[in-house]
């Protein structure tokens, strides 16, 4: 059965029928949080549109969405995942065990990732390597990985202000998220030294962050 992957949902309604379970009368999709509110719209619209019924949109996150949209085919299933990132190899491994084929991808759009700070505090330009041992949950000290000490921003570098390190971000079942590892700390990791552990550990590194993000 052919399922449709929306990075994003400008134009939802243009695929949706091709993802559609053939027993059931209405289309469900989930996924990025980001994507939702053009998607609830586009789906609104669809609605409005024609004979058929408003498809069902959930907010699950991007990670979320592509579990339940590779955890089968039918009706219950969804039939559209909506994403903020590339679907992952994992995910599609996870596709094809349960009978999921045919993925295809539609592209719609971009979003961006934006830092930013309350004017009550100083404004400062960051590095991804200031950002990345602000956040990690455990950083390079003398060839190993320790529990990231920094609270404060001057602890970091000394030409930052005393102002405590505190981030509000996503969940850990977010694309955008995922995109920020991938395009920030994962990055900002590998200017380090390789230190001592193993990969995993490395990469567990990059997960956490001082304050977890809410």
């Amino acid at each position: 059965m052919n399922k449709t992957l929306a990075v994003a949902a400008v134009a939802l309604a243009a695929v949706a029928f091709g993802g559609a379970a053939q027993a059931r009368d209405q289309i469900r999709m989930a996924g990025s949080s980001t994507v939702y509110p053009f998607a609830t719209s586009v789906a609104e619209q669809f609605g409005k549109g024609g004979k058929f019924k408003t498809p069902v949109v959930e907010s699950t996150g991007t990670g979320g969405g592509f579990k339940l949209f590779c955890s089968g085919v039918g009706p219950d299933f969804t039939d559209i995942s909506n994403a903020s990132r590339a679907i992952k190899s994992s995910e599609v491994e996870m596709c094809t065990k349960n009978g999921v084929g045919d993925i295809v991808e539609v592209k719609f759009g971009y979003d961006g990732i934006v830092l930013a700070n309350s004017k009550k505090h100083s404004r400062y330009t960051l590095s991804r390597k200031q950002i990345f041992l602000a956040l990690a949950k455990t950083v390079p000290v003398g060839g190993k990985l320790v529990a990231n000490p920094n609270t404060t921003w001057n602890q970091i570098d000394p030409s930052l202000p005393n102002d405590k390190i505190e981030v509000l971000g996503p969940p850990p079942t977010s694309g955008t998220r995922d995109a920020f590892l991938e395009l920030v700390m994962e990055p900002a990791a590998e200017s380090f030294p390789e230190p001592e552990g193993s990969e995993e550990e490395r990469r567990e590194g990059l997960q956490g962050g001082v304050q977890q993000p809410a």
